[in-house]
């Protein structure tokens, strides 16, 4: 069993069938022995990206992970205050608190990004 948290481009690339996710990161997403988390920060970053029109999405993404049958991850005060304490590798705040919250939860990350993999976070690494 591996629990999986998508970032926001897998989760967009698993929304429209991209084949940049991958055969396996997809097959691991579809596996139903495999809890898949989707956090908030990635709805906030689809929402931020589409109001600066830089993205397309569907509305209601909420509703959207709930009828994939994803987890909800909130953004709690312990993610809060690990994120900006990790190396300053990454500059998108929003991939910082994804690999915060992977860290924090025991999760893995599963992200095309290969800065996120310098890291020390459990990364399933998206594509062909």
């Amino acid at each position: 069993m591996k629990r999986l948290l998508l970032d926001t481009q897998a989760l967009l690339w698993w929304l429209t069938d991209d084949p940049l996710l991958g055969g396996k990161a997809r097959a691991s997403i579809m596996d139903a022995n495999n809890p898949v988390w989707v956090s908030a920060a990635s709805l906030w970053e689809i929402g931020i990206k589409k109001s600066l029109g830089k993205l397309t999405a569907p509305e209601d993404m909420d509703a959207i992970v709930e009828d994939e049958g994803f987890e909800k991850l909130v953004i709690d005060n312990h993610h809060a205050e690990w994120a900006p304490q990790l190396p300053p590798i990454h500059k998108d705040p929003f991939d910082r608190m994804l690999i915060a919250q992977a860290q924090i939860e025991g999760l893995t990350l599963v992200t095309a990004d290969r800065t996120i993999m310098q890291y020390p976070v459990r990364v399933l690494a998206c594509g062909k």
